[in-house]
Order: structure tokens, then sequence, then C-alpha cells
């Protein structure tokens, strides 16, 4: 009696329920629909653009619409988060700040192809005409520096759209050693990287950020894990592919036509404890390529200046730009 009386009530209950919801969803679909701007609210941008090959880039843009912009151009195999300290500090100076993911990294698209610097300029300008950016400041870090090297000497500079540019810790003209860069890196270091990340991403990534990215295998280093957490969660969220090919990318090739077709005001920074892209062979280099250029380099700084010493580094980005 009391297993026929509960089955006969859930059976009531459930009829109950589907014709109040029956009831219930035709009102609910006659409603009309109030748009984000009827109710006061500003909807969020969409912070996407697709390139002419397809590949969706993702990008932030932080601070006023008609300040000066200053875009931002991360390392391998980081993403536009690696700028956290540099984009806060210039948006509450009053600039507008942009960044995005390079193809392959962070949020963007994980395509196979196109891991190259041809591709890494052509979707940063992209970015800047979706976002008609002019009189712009492109900062580029690492790899990143490759990166706005080949844009403002391919599409930003001929466009009319760069004020100024800046290098830091970047990887022009070329890493690798050749006959004709007998200073470079040997091919087998790259070969080496290549190597671990194919056999342990994850723990490939966890030693470079504990050790030689930020100096923090140098004795008496102030070691942050937050710091090596946020390099490696940044790296891993990328595409190994990408990550793979743009090894290739960053160590050869040879951007020394780039740099001498840039005329716009250049500031050139590194630290002389980079144990990634060694200075001499960089930044000095760098310097003397370039037409228009200032030279700073920074006694004991590691790679990963931008975050070890955003309080020194930032100030002086900020100099170099009102200058």
């Amino acid at each position: 009696m009391t297993s026929e009386f509960s089955l006969s009530r859930r059976q009531v209950l459930l009829t109950g329920t589907t014709i109040s919801l029956a009831l219930a969803i035709p009102a609910f679909a006659s409603e009309k629909k109030i748009s984000p701007h009827q109710r006061g609210i500003e909807p969020m941008t969409h912070s996407y653009v697709t390139t002419k090959d397809g590949v969706e880039i993702f990008y932030k843009d932080w601070g006023p619409k008609d300040a000066q912009p200053i875009v931002f151009h991360h390392g391998w195999p980081l993403s536009s988060d690696d700028w956290d300290a540099q984009m806060l500090f210039f948006v509450s100076k009053g600039y507008r700040v942009v960044a995005h993911d390079r193809r392959g990294h962070g949020r963007s698209s994980q395509v196979s192809d196109g891991h190259d610097m041809d591709h890494y300029a052509a979707d940063a300008s992209a970015v800047a005409e979706h976002l008609s950016l002019r009189n712009a400041v492109h900062i580029g870090h690492s790899t990143g520096g490759g990166e706005v090297a080949r844009y403002v000497a391919k599409y930003g500079q001929p466009q009319g759209r760069v004020a100024k540019a800046i290098l830091v810790s970047a990887v022009p003209p070329l890493m690798v050693k050749t006959a004709a860069n007998p200073d470079g890196t040997p091919i087998e270091v790259f070969d080496g990287f290549r190597n671990a990340l194919a056999a342990n991403r994850a723990q490939f990534f966890l030693d470079v950020a504990s050790g030689p990215f930020y100096g923090f295998n140098r004795e008496g280093a102030k070691v942050s894990q937050g710091v090596i957490d946020n390099w490696w969660r940044q790296g891993m969220m990328g595409s190994a592919k990408a990550h793979y090919d743009g090894i290739k990318a960053f160590s050869e090739t040879d951007q020394t036509e780039d740099l001498k077709a840039i005329t716009v005001p250049m500031l050139v920074t590194q630290g002389d404890d980079d144990q990634i892209v060694p200075y001499k062979d960089a930044a000095e280099l760098q310097a003397k390529l370039l037409k228009n250029s200032t030279l700073k380099i920074y006694k004991g700084f590691p790679h990963g200046m931008l975050t070890t010493h955003a309080d020194v580094i930032n100030p002086d980005l900020l100099a170099f730009i009102n200058a």
C-alpha cells in the first residue's frame, strides 16, 4: 500500500511540474528581450581578431581609446599576460595599452602552421589595423622583439602607424651561429630545446622558469614561486606545436635587414646577465644596425627583467616614450 501510494504521489508531482513548465515556457519565450544597452550596461568588447588566413588572435585593449597606444609583444612561449606589470603601469599613466597572444600561444588559435616571424608580424598588423592604432609605441620582449622588428619594418613604419619602438632582451639580429654570425649560439643548443620540449614540455618549462630565465639559478637570487608558476601557466596554455616550431623562428630568423630598415626612434635594452639571449650578440648589434637608437644595458639584470625589475624598467620605458 505504501509503495503504491508513494509512486502515485511522485507521478502527481511530476505531472504538476510538467504542467507548470509548459505554462511558463510560452510566457518566457514571448517576453521581450532587452539588450545590454537598454539595461544601461556596456557590452563586453569581443577580444579576438581574425587574420587573413583564418587564425583567431586574442587581444587586450585597456585605457582611453583616444590616448596614445602602447602595444606589447610577448616572448616565447608565453602570452600577453606576461605584460601585466607594464600594462597596469602604463594604463595608470593615461595610455591606451594593447597586447595580444601570438598565434598558437595563450588564448589564440592553436593552428598547425604559420609559426614564423612573417606570420607573427602579419598577425600583429591585423590587430593594429583592427583597432585603428596610430602614433603607437611598440614594445617587444625576446621573441616579441623579433616580432616588433619585422612588424615595424614591413607594416607599421610604411603605414605610418608607429611613433617609436622598444626592444627588450630581444632576439634580433640572429641568434644561431653561422659562418656570417660566428659569435652566435650553436644550433645544438636549440636542438636541445626541441628535444626537451618534445620529451617533457611541462618539466622543461618548469626548469627554464625556475632557472636561467629570471636568473633564479644565481647565488643569492630572490626566488619567487609565484613568478615561476605564472611562467609555467602561460607556457602550458599554448600549443606544443607552436612552441616547437617557434624555436626555429626565434633562433634562425636573420633580421639584419629589418633593423636596417627602421628609422623611427628605438630604445634597445637588455641585462648583461641574460642567460637566454647573449646581450653582446643581441642588444649591442641591434644598436649598431638601427639608424636611430638608444642603448641601455642593465648590470646584473636577467632575461626576464621586465618582471624581476619592473620598478626600474618601467620608469625608463616611460622616460623614452615621453622624450
